[in-house]
């Protein structure tokens, strides 16, 4: 879950001695743009985003059990919470490094920019990712440690289901999908709020309840609450999602091809501006 206000960078000042530039429109966001910032940054947003992100859902987790037994509204309250921090990170780090938390977004950008589209390199991957995972298991631990849990203790929670597997890849392709779909129309201004709506719908629809992210996918494995994930169930839950990842590319591929009926329409945006991911 990701999954990323989004990452879009204003237009460059020009020099006093060039041509003076267009004006940005008042839409025009005023952050930097996230190639701007330092990687050290960008990967602080990383994995402090990551680390936010993990800690809402176990600690929403935590929090719906203990106040009640009914696993319907326990995984309300954990959705809800979820969509409403995934929507503020995305809008608080966007503007940094993209908002990724999310490992299968990171690589997805990384091969659209080696095939000659806008994103991240491969040394900024090796990068995002460590940072991504590191986050997720750091706010795993926070999350139990606020509810005086053991800071570790592996899930129980067995999910190597085959149904499991494949709600992950729906829910990871359907991820990629938005995400890229939302880049390529020039709309990653919604990110926030269609990334953080689509992760809510999809701990609803999906059998999984939609980790679509292998680095929380991971995190989870820390804590044996609500939201934890056995151990033994990660490689077929990263497997899927690595899939659901080269599903959601064919898609966008499929659906946003450049044409006649698009060409007067915004211009492409890099996915990164979009929002990324989910716990």
């Amino acid at each position: 879950m990701t999954s990323t206000a989004p990452r879009v960078a204003p237009p460059a000042i020009a020099p006093s001695s060039a041509p003076s530039s267009p004006s940005p429109s008042p839409s025009s966001s005023p952050s930097p743009s996230p190639a701007a910032a330092p990687l050290v940054a960008r990967a602080a947003a990383e994995l402090v985003g990551t680390a936010a992100l993990v800690a809402i859902v176990v600690g929403s987790g935590i929090q719906a059990t203990e106040l009640t037994g009914d696993v319907a509204l326990q995984l309300l309250a954990n959705s809800l919470a979820t969509v409403f921090g995934l929507g503020v990170l995305i809008a608080l780090l966007g503007p940094v490094s993209g908002a990724h938390f999310n490992p299968v977004v990171t690589l997805a950008e990384c091969w659209t920019a080696r095939r000659g589209g806008p994103g991240v390199t491969a040394r900024e991957a090796a990068v995002y990712l460590p940072a991504q995972t590191a986050g997720a298991i750091l706010g795993a631990v926070l999350a139990d440690a606020m509810f005086a849990r053991p800071p570790v203790a592996w899930s129980t929670h067995d999910r190597g289901a085959g149904h499991l597997l494949l709600g992950e890849v729906v829910a990871t392709a359907g991820l990629v999908l938005l995400i890229f779909g939302l880049a390529r129309t020039g709309r990653s201004r919604m990110a926030p709020v269609a990334v953080a709506s689509y992760i809510g719908a999809a701990y609803w629809f999906t059998s999984s309840t939609s980790f679509a992210n292998p680095a929380v996918t991971v995190g989870r494995a820390f804590t044996d609450t609500f939201a934890g994930i056995a151990p033994g169930s990660l490689p077929g839950f990263v497997a899927a999602q690595l899939a659901g990842a080269v599903v959601g590319l064919g898609l966008v591929a499929l659906i946003f091809r450049p044409g006649p009926s698009r060409s007067a329409g915004p211009e492409p945006e890099p996915a990164a501006e979009v929002a990324r991911t989910h716990g």
